[in-house]
């Protein structure tokens, strides 16, 4: 029967404190081993945080599913929403999967149909960014990376809902700039935005 409710909330301080002290005085490079970090929340991770009802939308209509940029439709409260976002893995196997984040062409496209979609039924577009840029392989680059950017870059300023987009970890280059083109774009704390990946 011994209260320890003071002594609790002068450690929950001095962490809190210490915490603050840590992050305060990053390197660079480690702010940057900070946003790859495998256990900061992905695109799926806030959508399940805050989402009601979110339904994934899957193709680009040319015959791609690119796993490592997703959208769909969920809901904020009341009001239907697009969310797109690029979607690391947790571990090596997952990273595989989802390409490290680095979409491709087709993922790019997927997310122009989603935009279209989005601007057809007058739904507010939520993007978030996690990615080190687009896929930079051959084969990427023989289906037309630069192009598939472009488009998906001027997809975003023509159409007509309100957008946001949130860099939640690591937004690196013309990958990260063909979502975060938007009315407000935001960045979490320990985020990083850069014209190439570092």
């Amino acid at each position: 029967e011994v209260d320890v409710t003071q002594q609790l909330q002068q450690l929950e301080s001095l962490a809190a404190r210490r915490r603050l002290e840590i992050f305060q005085a990053l390197t660079p490079a480690q702010k940057i081993q900070v946003a790859r970090h495998p256990h900061r929340p992905s695109t799926l991770d806030f959508i399940q945080m805050f989402c009601d009802d979110w339904v994934e939308l899957h193709g680009d209509r040319r015959g791609n599913d690119d796993q490592a940029l997703i959208g769909g439709v969920g809901r904020l409260g009341d009001r239907p929403v697009l969310l797109l976002g690029h979607q690391k893995g947790r571990d090596t196997k997952e990273n595989v999967a989802r390409n490290f984040g680095m979409a491709t062409p087709g993922g790019y496209r997927k997310a122009m149909r989603l935009m279209e979609h989005a601007d057809r039924f007058r739904l507010p577009i939520l993007t978030f960014i996690d990615t080190p840029g687009a896929y930079p392989g051959v084969d990427a680059e023989e289906k037309g990376q630069a192009e598939a950017i472009a488009r998906c870059i001027q997809k975003s300023l023509e159409v007509t809902v309100p957008t946001i987009s949130i860099i939640t970890g690591e937004g690196g280059s013309g990958g990260a700039v063909a979502l975060a083109v938007a009315n407000n774009t935001l960045m979490l704390e320990h985020a990083i935005y850069s014209v190439i990946s570092p």
